[in-house]
């Protein structure tokens, strides 16, 4: 880095040129990246296109509705279908998993009905007591075909038909599907307190059969069960959880406040702890080491015993506590050494939070700003969303042919319902149906609806990544312009953060949007990558998988990299209004002519503000559990019944982080900010009158500087 005073040395020798006239970030302003800009509405328009093109063809009805072998919604309104909500199978022992049948993918006819069966029966028992008793038809029929009422058809015609089910069983409604009405009794599955079922063909079957989709259905009806306790947990304690968030809100504030005091404090005595440790770790190693001295086979190496599953066998070794205590030695001289060479830079470091608690008492909107960032991101992951839900209910009725001999070459061709009985079809392969597979299309819109959804994906990631640069790069024109105010805080500009909003629209929209959409092509790549390996995960070619393992190592570090790299430029472009690539390129020189005390102040920041997490998610979480456990006297009564304390516990706890994890986000923006703007004042400015520094007094008196100019020091 240059010497103060003297003009910085940019790259390659190139004298790095400052704008004497440079007053903050408020001035000298023009549209950047204006290309970048035009293409980025574009896309939005496009995107709004897309979204209206998949609205026209889309019917989230395909997935709210269960859908019969002919394609009609089961409750949709105005329809033969109205009332009868619930999707029937013919022959549940066909569906392998509750996951097919959820899908629509069980080979077997499905059909509307009002309510699920609830004994049962067969189509033989059923003949049997027709002649005596009708009623027992009328049940029977409301599960077969609409229309069939010939209850003297042969049983065999009526199977190869499939005019109506063979069995029915006991069944509960569940997603709008009827499942079998599975329980367990002593350890033993059973279906209506039954182990044993007729399966309408001569047969005595045992509920076993049905074992692998039971196993299922009983987790997903555990779940259910789970879930509802779940609920009312939450409907009886969320005022509670609600004031326990609002804790956490004032514990983060106040922690923030409370760093332009005890920053300094906090990392030292942790510094001082570990130092501490390391050293009460060697005086044990000694111990260990002396003590073991003159027991039998102690003296041996390492080497003599060789490897031992028991490395207990170890510590048995007076070499081993040697080279613990060797490790520990280098460990804390070299963190020693450390504290002595950069105690300076660590000093600057304390000095940059404590200015940026001071920065955020000044401007304390922008620590609700994060609400306008998860606005936005809500409302581009909603359209993304539904978006999605309509071009994957894009399609049209595709039916193919349901054939009972797996031998027929016919199975699974598509056909025509309206035609099919037309056909030859049901000659070669007998009991043959054309039922309703799934939606899709061969038109134009169809063929490409992958290749919309990718592109749902990727502009969705685009804006994402705007929304996060917008306020990145607005908070950091708030902070700049606390910085760059020669008398703080009479130079501060009125309403920072909202004009720094405004600038960031106006003028830099364009260059915002190149930087997400960098970052969003490698996201995509990434996103891809995944759904590779995903794919190859059941290949035994080990070059591949390790191929894509290197690649998405790879582009995980891109994406990193390129995330450090935006969020600085963002800030150069809300100091200077210059262009993504001119940004990027003078915050990544800069940083390096400083990369000392930027890992020096990455690693400070980021231990205060893990500190700061875990003591407000910790200290609100502990409260939480002895609220919900009835450990507080005072709120004995007050304390909600709950089936699972830890439900409102976890949902506290995990809020109060993400509440935290949103005010620190700003103050980690604030030191990043004022750390470069430190940097660029170092470079452009010496102290003198003529050329006085910004910076605050107390990082002007670690610099060694006497004085500040008259004027700074009144401010």
């Amino acid at each position: 880095m240059a010497r103060k005073g003297e003009a910085a040395t940019a790259p390659y020798g190139e004298p790095r040129k400052f704008d004497p006239k440079f007053r903050g970030p408020i001035h000298n302003r023009h549209c950047t990246d204006v290309l970048c800009c035009v293409i980025f509405i574009v896309v939005i328009l496009g995107y709004i296109a897309l979204g209206i093109l998949a609205w026209v063809h889309g019917d989230p009805r395909k997935v709210v509705y269960p859908t019969d072998s002919s394609g009609q919604f089961c409750g949709q309104k105005d329809t033969i279908n109205e009332n009868k909500t619930i999707l029937f199978y013919f022959n549940i022992l066909k569906c392998a998993s509750p996951i097919v049948l959820i899908n629509l993918q069980c080979p077997t006819t499905q059909l509307c009905v009002s309510k699920c069966p609830d004994r049962f029966a067969t189509y033989i028992d059923m003949q049997g007591s027709y002649r005596h008793n009708k009623s027992y038809w009328e049940y029977y029929r409301q599960f077969c075909k609409p229309g069939f009422n010939k209850p003297w058809k042969s049983v065999a015609q009526v199977i190869r038909d499939e005019d109506c089910p063979s069995m029915i069983i006991p069944s509960r409604p569940f997603l709008k599907r009827c499942f079998p009405d599975f329980s367990t009794k002593n350890g033993i599955l059973t279906v209506a307190n039954q182990t044993t079922f007729k399966d309408g063909r001569g047969k005595t079957r045992n509920v076993t059969d049905l074992r692998e989709a039971a196993n299922g259905i009983n987790n997903v009806l555990d779940a259910r069960s789970v879930g509802m306790k779940i609920f009312e947990d939450y409907a009886s304690s969320w005022h509670w959880i609600l004031i326990g968030l609002f804790i956490a809100m004032i514990v983060s504030l106040l922690f923030l406040v409370l760093l332009r005091f005890t920053a300094g404090v906090l990392f030292w005595i942790f510094i001082l702890g570990v130092i501490g440790i390391i050293g009460y770790g060697i005086w044990h190693c000694y111990w260990e080491y002396d003590h073991l001295q003159g027991t039998p086979g102690s003296d041996l190496t390492i080497y003599d015993i060789g490897f031992q599953t028991d490395f207990r066998v170890y510590l048995q070794l007076r070499q081993t506590w040697l080279a613990f205590m060797i490790i520990l030695c280098i460990v804390e001289v070299f963190i020693i050494l450390m504290l002595i060479f950069l105690r300076n830079r660590i000093r600057i470091a304390i000095a940059l939070l404590q200015e940026g608690s001071r920065a955020i008492g000044y401007i304390m909107s922008t620590l609700f700003y994060p609400i306008i960032t998860f606005v936005l991101i809500a409302i581009c992951i909603s359209y993304w969303a539904v978006t999605a839900v309509f071009l994957s209910t894009s399609g049209e009725p595709v039916y193919k042919v349901m054939a009972n001999q797996t031998l027929c070459k016919y199975a699974n061709l598509t056909c025509d319902p309206e035609t099919f009985n037309t056909t030859n079809v049901t000659k070669l392969c007998v009991g043959a149906q054309c039922t309703f597979a799934f939606y899709g299309g061969e038109s134009f819109y169809h063929k490409y609806i992958f290749i919309f959804q990718l592109s749902n994906a990727f502009v969705f990631l685009w804006l994402v990544n705007f929304a996060i640069a917008l306020g990145q790069c607005t908070l950091a024109g708030a902070f700049a312009s606390y910085y760059w105010a020669f008398r703080k805080p009479a130079d501060i500009p009125p309403c920072p953060l909202f004009s720094s909003f405004g600038r960031a629209i106006r003028y830099h929209t364009g260059s915002l949007a190149f930087g997400s959409l960098i970052l969003a092509i490698v996201q995509l790549i990434r996103i891809i990558l995944e759904y590779l390996d995903h794919k190859l995960k059941g290949t035994q070619n080990s070059f591949t998988r390790f191929l894509l393992c290197c690649l998405k190592c790879c582009f995980w570090c891109l994406e990193k990299f390129i995330k450090f790299i935006n969020r600085n430029a963002y800030i150069m472009i809300a100091i200077y209004g210059k262009n993504f690539c001119t940004s990027a390129k003078e915050a990544f020189f800069l940083l390096m002519r400083n990369v000392v005390r930027v890992a020096v102040l990455d690693k400070v920041t980021d231990f205060l503000l893990f500190l700061g997490k875990l003591l407000v998610a910790g200290g609100v979480g502990v409260l939480a559990f002895f609220f919900f456990t009835h450990r507080i006297p005072v709120f004995t009564q007050e304390t909600p019944t709950l089936n699972y304390y830890w439900v409102p516990l976890l949902t506290v706890i995990i809020g109060s982080y993400l509440i935290a994890h949103g005010f620190f986000s700003v103050y980690a923006m604030c030191v990043d900010t004022l750390f470069l703007c430190f940097c660029e004042d170092l470079e452009r400015n010496d102290g003198s009158t003529a050329k006085p520094y910004y910076m605050s007094a107390s990082l002007h008196r670690i610099l060694g500087k006497k004085e500040l100019s008259p004027k700074k020091a009144m401010g």
